[in-house]
């Protein structure tokens, strides 16, 4: 018996009628077939080439890169403000500055109101501007999805959406106030959102798709609940005491000994029960309505995600914001992909291919840090523009982020000058370097500042002690806190370094597990000491490296230290040796 779906292919005849064919007929068709299957395998050939030339994620030791046509792509990038991508003509006279400072990549919102203004009516001109004129400037674009939240909120949905709240109903306090935030616990929001943000990667992959100019998407925008740690809609009041749904508690089974801390707590306080109520499984709590929410939020940025990758497989990825110290679930966006919740995210949206962090709080080093997992390789889409970029050197070096990118990157004034224009000229220079030696253990980040003005770092054949710009008396002081000063090093052999920053005095001296040098007793090694073979300053040209400095004398303080002055980023290449 055929099915539905079989009837439609099946050949049509009159009862009692055979089909027969004529010897020509027959030829003719064999000739149809034979050319539509070579077609069909040349398109496939075709199609087969282009998609592997879309940018990807890979592995590269203990990190992961973004490649993109067929390279390793390190983003140096910034994010324009929310509303600036709006409209053409007013992000226009900032590309130039773009380019002056050293990006090679701009972050872009993609606006959900201004791509459907009309249910199921697309305009894709501000999409085709950003990408055009990112194009012209030799520069690629990260999009950013302002779909059902932004910061939260359902500021960025088509007003068709906003005014039909019968048909896209929103979150609800636990008073039954209305907030500007679509529950997710509807599928029309849901479907809504899948389907635009489905367009809008088709359309990208139509015109993009050999160019590459888009080489990463972000599925909405700091996902989270607030004033409350969760929806009292019905649609999540009737969710909230069914059961936990299998998958997770799957997960939790299957990932028990490396769950996040507070996770397992919170399962640990029921004594791991294996099905139950969201307060049966965790307990009663707004930590619970916490984990609730993160559930059903990460499974719609999952759907919309997987929607989106059906059109267009880019790499995607969603971000959140930040905890402030002391806040409770509800008293900032509650629910998102933080590091508490991270474990819920990963198994509630495995369509998403990394989870970051909007970094704006000075304690950068410890939000990074807890990002940083062995299945979270990650990119920092979203900070302060105003923030010292030595925190980008950091992230890149001991975290291997993919990338950095400031906030409102356009209202960043002397675009020649600045810090991050100086910083970044250094980190295009050694991206090469700093690409290859991530995730091999050959490079590390450091960081200091008024609260950590000293960090030691074992490296090759030495232990190096990395201080601030102000522990050397020779150096001015400005009024005020010490300022955020950092870089990195890279090893380029047990006695070879690389070292690029600002503001960092560096000792050294030979590791005390090294081993015993031929002919030398250890006590005779215990009491080596080491010393600058030579010490350039410069930059790398075609993949050489160029000297413009022969740093000796007073620059190394007669050979016992080497200092990357605060003014600016500097790139320095110094051989030690061991004597006794």
């Amino acid at each position: 018996m055929m099915t539905g779906s079989d009837t439609a292919f099946a050949p049509t005849r009159k009862p009692g009628v055979g089909i027969s064919l004529q010897m020509g007929e027959l030829r003719m068709i064999r000739v149809f077939v034979v050319l539509s299957f070579s077609l069909f395998t040349l398109m496939g050939v075709s199609a087969q080439t282009k998609d592997t030339g879309i940018p990807h994620l890979v592995k590269h030791g203990a990190a992961t890169h973004l490649v993109v046509d067929g390279k390793p792509f390190l983003i140096l990038g910034g994010e324009l403000g929310n509303s600036s991508a709006s409209v053409a003509g007013y992000i226009r006279p900032y590309w130039k500055n773009f380019n002056e400072m050293h990006m090679n990549a701009v972050v872009v919102p993609a606006y959900w109101e201004l791509i459907e203004p009309e249910e199921g009516r697309f305009d894709f001109s501000t999409i085709d501007s950003m990408i055009y004129a990112a194009r012209r400037h030799d520069l690629k674009i990260v999009f950013l999805w302002f779909g059902s939240w932004k910061n939260s909120m359902s500021c960025y949905v088509p007003l068709w959406i906003k005014t039909d709240e019968k048909r896209f109903p929103r979150a609800r306090t636990e008073n039954g106030w209305p907030e500007e935030i679509l529950t997710p616990f509807n599928t029309n929001n849901r479907d809504a959102d899948a389907r635009a943000f489905a367009a809008l990667m088709k359309h990208v992959r139509e015109i993009d798709g050999t160019e590459h100019t888009v080489i990463l998407v972000q599925v909405e925008n700091e996902i989270g609940m607030i004033p409350e740690a969760r929806d009292y809609s019905p649609e999540a009041e009737k969710v909230f005491n069914e059961n936990v749904p299998d998958a997770l508690m799957n997960y939790l089974e299957e990932h028990k000994d490396s769950l996040t801390p507070e996770l397992k707590e919170a399962w640990k306080s029921s004594g791991y029960r294996q099905s139950g109520t969201w307060t049966d499984v965790f307990g009663k709590g707004t930590a619970t309505d916490e984990l609730f929410m993160a559930w059903y939020f990460g499974r719609y940025a999952n759907y919309v995600a997987a929607a989106g990758k059906r059109e267009y497989p880019l790499p995607m990825y969603v971000n959140t914001a930040l905890i402030r110290p002391g806040y409770k679930p509800g008293q900032y966006p509650s629910a998102g992909p933080l590091p508490h919740l991270m474990d819920i995210w990963k198994a509630a949206a495995p369509d998403i291919d990394f989870l970051a962090p909007d970094v704006y709080f000075p304690t950068f080093k410890e939000w990074v840090d807890r990002f940083y997992t062995p299945d979270n390789h990650f990119f920092i889409p979203e900070c302060q523009n105003t923030q010292s970029i030595a925190n980008a050197y950091y992230a890149i070096a001991e975290d291997n982020v993919m990338g950095f990118s400031p906030f409102s990157i356009e209202s960043v004034p002397d675009p020649s000058t600045n810090q991050i224009s100086l910083g970044y000229r250094v980190l295009a220079n050694l991206a090469p370097l700093i690409l290859d030696n991530q995730g091999k253990g050959t490079m590390r980040g450091i960081l200091l500042d008024s609260a950590s003005q000293e960090t030691h770092i074992d490296l090759g054949n030495y232990e190096f002690r990395f201080r601030h710009a102000y522990a050397w008396r020779y150096w001015r002081r400005e009024p005020g806190p010490a300022p955020r000063y950092g870089g990195l090093i890279i090893m380029l052999s047990p006695d070879e370094f690389i070292v690029a920053g600002t503001g960092m005095l560096v000792t050294f001296r030979p590791r005390s597990g090294r081993q015993t040098a031929p002919g030398l007793t250890d006590s005779t090694s215990e009491r080596s000491r080491a010393g600058i073979g030579f010490d350039y300053r410069g930059t790398f040209v075609d993949g050489k490296w160029v000297t413009d400095l022969v740093m000796n004398g007073d620059q190394t303080n007669q050979g016992r230290q080497f200092f990357l002055p605060g003014k600016g980023f500097s790139i320095q290449k110094v051989r030690l040796y061991t004597y006794h």
